[in-house]
């Protein structure tokens, strides 16, 4: 089983990959769908790697697939675009479990 990027952004894809993640880049909504519906049908494909941009330009049918396929997980990833303050989660986490505020 393994993990599968979309991205909208090479250096989201190359980070990925020096984890060794492999994934494509795509920027248009057709092209996403086809690439998510491809990725969908590979069974050794556990988990489905994407970016906030390319969830928000085709989140009807992302949503459609998390509520009517079991297999695989899609999971939204912020990147350098994305509007998640990970700096404030993760800070949120420290103060909360030995209690330092950073």
């Amino acid at each position: 089983m393994k993990f599968y990027l979309i991205s909208d952004n090479t250096d989201t894809l190359m980070g990925m990959r020096l984890a060794g993640i492999e994934g494509v880049v795509a920027h248009e909504k057709d092209e996403v769908i086809s690439v998510l519906d491809r990725a969908m049908k590979d069974k050794d494909v556990a988990i489905i790697l994407m970016t906030e941009k390319l969830i928000n330009l085709c989140r009807e049918r992302v949503y459609e697939l998390k509520l009517n396929c079991p297999k695989p997980l899609i999971v939204e990833i912020s990147d350098r675009h994305g509007t998640s303050d990970v700096t404030g989660t993760i800070s949120g986490y420290v103060n909360e479990a030995i209690g330092i505020k950073i």
